[in-house]
C-alpha cells in the first residue's frame, strides 16, 4: 500500500477545512436569510374577543380597505364622548383586547385592526411600520365618517407606535399621539437584532428585494416633530431589550411642544401598562381626555409612580 505523503495530508486539511467554512458560511446566511423573512411574514395570531365580552365591551365587526387595496379585520365601538382612538398593536400581535377596553371602559370610542400580514387581515408582507401607515390612514377615514365623531387620537405599542409616529406626522386629523415602546430608527433595531456588520446589508437587502422598502425610510425620530402642535405622549421601560432604550428619550428631543414623557427602570418592552396598571390608565387617559376634550394639560414628564 502506497504510503500518503505530507501533501496529501495537508490538502485533505485544506479541503476539510474549506468544506467546513462554506457549510458555516451557508449555514449563517440561510439563518440571516430565514430570520429576516420572519419579520417581513410574521407568524399570525388573532385576537378573539373573549376578553371584551367578559368585561361587557360591545363592538362591532367591520372592514377596512387600505389605498394599496388591502381588505383588514377591525373592530369597532362607538364613542360616549365624540372622541375615538385608534389603537395599534405591535409586530407579530393582533388587536390589544386590554388596551380596547381601558379605552372603551372611559368612554372613548375605539377603533382597532390587524395590520397587514396579521391577523386576519390581508397582506403576506410587514414593512414594520413604513406601509402600515397606509393601513393607520384607512382607520382614521373610517373613524371620521361614523356619525358622532368629532375628534380622534391615537395609541400604540412597539411598531404599531413607530407606525402611528409616521402616520401622524402626514395626517394632521389625528389630534393625539400616545407611542408607547416606539423605537427612533429601523435600522437601529435592525442593527440590535444583526450584531454582526458583514450580515447587515444583506439583512437590508433581502429586506428591500421582498418588501420594496427601505428600513432606511423609517425614522419616527425625525417624523415626530411634524406632530407638533398637536400633542404627543411617548413611554418606555428603561430595560427595554427589543429597541434601544435611549428611543423614548430621542423622540421626545425631537418632539414639539406639547410634548411628555414617560420612562422608568427595569420595565422591559411594552410592559409599562402591566407594570404600573393604574398610573399608565390615570396618565394616558388624562393626556387624551387633555388632548382630545379640552382639559388643561398637566405636566407628565419625569414623574415618578405611586
Amino acid at each position: 500500500m502506497k504510503r500518503r505523503g505530507r501533501r496529501y495530508w495537508l490538502n485533505l486539511l485544506g479541503f476539510t477545512l474549506g468544506l467546513w467554512a462554506l457549510l458555516l458560511a451557508g449555514g449563517t446566511l440561510w439563518f440571516t436569510y430565514a430570520r429576516t423573512m420572519a419579520y417581513i411574514h410574521p407568524a399570525r395570531q388573532a385576537a378573539t374577543g373573549q376578553w371584551l365580552r367578559q368585561a361587557g365591551v360591545q363592538y362591532e365587526e367591520v372592514t377596512l380597505s387600505t389605498e394599496d387595496g388591502l381588505r383588514l379585520r377591525a373592530w369597532y365601538t362607538a364613542p360616549r364622548n365624540g372622541a375615538v382612538i385608534l389603537v395599534a398593536h405591535g409586530h407579530g400581535a393582533s388587536i390589544p383586547e386590554e388596551y380596547y377596553i381601558l379605552f372603551a371602559q372611559h368612554g372613548y370610542g375605539v377603533l382597532a385592526w390587524d395590520f397587514r400580514a396579521h391577523g386576519e387581515s390581508e397582506g403576506d408582507r410587514s414593512t414594520l411600520g413604513y406601509n402600515e401607515a397606509m393601513d393607520i390612514k384607512a382607520a382614521l377615514d373610517f373613524a371620521l365618517a361614523q356619525p358622532g365623531v368629532g375628534q380622534v387620537g391615537a395609541w400604540g405599542n412597539s411598531m404599531g407606535a413607530a407606525a402611528i409616529i409616521h402616520a401622524a406626522a402626514k395626517y394632521p386629523e389625528i389630534e393625539a399621539v400616545v407611542a408607547d415602546s416606539a423605537y427612533a430608527t429601523l435600522r437601529e433595531v435592525m442593527e440590535m437584532r444583526v450584531p454582526s456588520p458583514m450580515l447587515r446589508p444583506l439583512v437590508r437587502l433581502i429586506g428591500l428585494m421582498n418588501t420594496r422598502v427601505d428600513l432606511e425610510w423609517m425614522r419616527p425620530e425625525e417624523d415626530i416633530g411634524r406632530i407638533s402642535p398637536r400633542a404627543v405622549f411617548i413611554i418606555q421601560g428603561l430595560a427595554d431589550a427589543a429597541i434601544p432604550t435611549d428611543s423614548a428619550e430621542r423622540l421626545y428631543r425631537a418632539a414639539g411642544e406639547p410634548r411628555f414623557l414617560w420612562v422608568e427602570e427595569g420595565v422591559g418592552h411594552v410592559g409599562m401598562y402591566l407594570n404600573f396598571r393604574e398610573s399608565y390608565t390615570e396618565r394616558v387617559i388624562d393626556f387624551l381626555d387633555e388632548a382630545l376634550l379640552g382639559a388643561p394639560f398637566q405636566t407628565y414628564q419625569n414623574r415618578t409612580t405611586d
